[in-house]
């Protein structure tokens, strides 16, 4: 992995339109979702989700910088990242995935879930 871009929203729906436009924008792969549901009242969103990407350094960049100003110009921003070259930790920490773990990630494409 070159780099692993994460950014953060508000809403299933968002999460799904930041993947794509981020998958539009540039040569990047989108390898996870994650869901939180945060119990604080303090949180505009029942729903909080994570979209995980990885590709060049240059291509992450630019596509985390279009989701973000997508999701920003929704209301739905949280934040987001960018590591380049990320350690092995890291990089087997980006493929984990909360989205119906018992259903969902079963049915996945092993080439999906950073399989041979």
């Amino acid at each position: 992995m070159k780099a692993l871009g994460m950014i953060e929203v508000y809403s299933f729906t968002t999460a799904v339109c930041v993947a794509d436009l981020c998958a539009k924008t540039s040569d990047i792969r989108v390898i996870a979702f994650d869901r939180n549901r945060p119990k604080s009242a303090d949180v505009p969103a029942p729903l909080v989700m994570e979209v995980k990407i990885e590709g060049s350094v240059d291509a992450v960049k630019a596509a985390i910088e279009a989701g973000k100003a997508y999701a920003k110009e929704k209301g739905k921003y949280i934040v987001s990242h960018v590591i380049a070259n990320p350690g092995d930790g890291v990089e087997s920490m980006a493929y984990l995935m909360d989205i119906n773990k018992d259903k969902f990630n079963k049915k996945l494409p092993k080439s999906f879930k950073g399989e041979e």
